[in-house]
């Protein structure tokens, strides 16, 4: 019960949603999913927070950079469901689309040079 309340809490919020969908595509670096949503640095962490404590989400750390990935393959029936669910419902739609193109030129950007940017701002 407690793992399937972890997964709805965290599913409940759409810049989580957002992120989520966004790892499907790759591993991100914490910075670029910050450029992604357009908020601060502690809410994203936050947010990364909850999704990894649902193992919706794994990390690694590299140096100073953090980096997500969606689950993988041997996550649980349920978290594998839950990342299905949310790709299926989310694919075609318009606010996903539009995250698409924009990840895809944050992409294009050094993770190095958009952490330093952050950092300005």
């Amino acid at each position: 019960m407690r793992d399937v309340v972890a997964v709805v809490k965290a599913l409940a919020d759409e810049n989580r949603l957002r992120a989520l969908f966004a790892l499907r595509l790759s591993e991100l670096c914490l910075c670029q999913i910050i450029e992604l949503l357009g908020l601060s640095p502690s809410t994203v962490s936050r947010h990364m927070s909850i999704l990894k404590q649902a193992r919706l989400v794994e990390s690694r750390k590299d140096g100073r950079w953090i980096y997500y990935r969606q689950a993988g393959d041997n996550a649980a029936p349920l978290v594998r469901g839950a990342l299905d669910w949310v790709s299926r419902s989310l694919k075609g739609g318009k606010e996903t689309a539009k995250d698409v193109r924009q990840l895809k030129n944050i992409l294009k950007t050094n993770p190095e040079t958009l952490c330093k940017r952050q950092r300005k701002n």
